[in-house]
């Protein structure tokens, strides 16, 4: 979308040519609202998959991290005092503005560090929250239905060409899945649930970046650490793109997050907990490799890029070897992550 609707604006008092266009959203379209020369809110249409009712999750949860001292987005009410607007059947919603900037890749291990922090930070601040969440997504991280998506592929699939290295990638993906060590039961913690390294806020100050806050907070819930942190490390510590097939975990940048973490919230884990982290980590990597394998058997969910594959499976393919790559480059390492994680406990 280039402009939001001139009634959801002015629903919120704000004139048109106080919004702007924010390039970047990839889910909800994302608009910022200027006055006075400054940035004071981002107004956003929320995608589908998202009900209404995750802004009062946010509003809550925000409001348990303003109080704890923490800076977070919060959701702005409109003039009627309404937590969002329903305008032609798309929601729409505000949250006040925080400065800092994003990366979409950790540029060294300083940053990681510091993210490792501000998560800690996070973790530890929602320890004691109290709220049932009105918004939760199904199926998330259901590894189990995963590969058992990827199953059923495998077992229908025509022996025919176009299929071939799908069949046999399926097949690779399948016995990685056999060698994941076991995953202890353990507590849903509240959790952010998409610790991606460009939902999280930095400065960058002489003496190095400092987290400021988390944002893309429709995700919220409660999540196991092995998931909520495991699949954090999986965006930060591979220095390649998701579909690179020489995709490998970064274990300075891994140990540097780590230490971040639990510099401030090592206590809220269990050992089982911090162990996890590894185990979860490993596991989101064959899970998420599944899920672009199983795409590229039916070739319809993922968006790819025409730019650089021939097709939607062509680009499935290669993200499932790089996911695979990086699952395998994890367990390879897993003796000396797992060292990492329990580091004097």
């Amino acid at each position: 979308m280039t402009a939001a609707p001139s009634p959801v604006v002015a629903a919120w008092g704000w004139r048109a040519d106080d919004v702007e266009a924010l390039p970047g959203g990839l889910i909800n379209a994302t608009f910022r609202v200027v006055q006075g020369g400054r940035p004071v809110a981002v107004l956003q249409r929320l995608h589908p998959v998202f009900g209404a009712e995750v802004n009062l999750d946010i509003e809550a949860v925000t409001a348990h991290l303003a109080d704890r001292g923490l800076a977070t987005p919060r959701l702005v009410r409109t003039l009627a005092g309404a937590a969002w607007i329903d305008d032609a059947g798309g929601i729409w919603r505000a949250l006040s503005w925080v400065d800092g900037v994003t990366v979409h890749a950790v540029p060294d291990p300083r940053w990681a560090e510091a993210g490792g922090v501000l998560v800690g930070r996070f973790h530890r601040a929602i320890a004691d929250l109290e709220h049932d969440y009105a918004f939760t997504r199904a199926g998330v991280h259901d590894t189990p239905a995963h590969l058992a998506r990827l199953a059923e592929r495998l077992a229908q699939a025509a022996p025919e060409p176009a299929l071939a290295e799908a069949i046999a990638l399926g097949g690779d993906i399948a016995a990685a899945a056999e060698a994941l060590p076991p995953m202890p039961v353990l507590p849903r913690r509240h959790a952010h649930g998409d610790l991606k390294i460009s939902n999280l806020m930095f400065h960058d100050e002489p003496a190095g970046p400092r987290g400021v806050c988390l944002v893309d907070l429709d995700t919220l819930g409660r999540m196991t650490i092995a998931f909520e942190l495991g699949d954090a490390m999986r965006s930060w510590c591979n220095p390649h793109r998701e579909d690179a097939e020489r995709s490998h975990l970064d274990m300075a940048i891994f140990a540097a997050a780590m230490a971040g973490y639990r510099s401030v919230a090592d206590r809220l884990l269990s050992r089982d907990e911090h162990v996890s982290i590894v185990t979860g980590l490993e596991t989101v990597c064959v899970e998420l490799a599944a899920r672009f394998c199983v795409d590229a058997f039916d070739d319809r969910y993922f968006g790819w890029d025409a730019a650089r594959y021939p097709s939607r499976r062509a680009h499935n393919l290669a993200r499932a070897r790089g996911q695979l790559a990086l699952a395998r480059s994890v367990r390879e390492q897993r003796a000396e992550a797992l060292d990492v994680v329990l580091a004097g406990s």
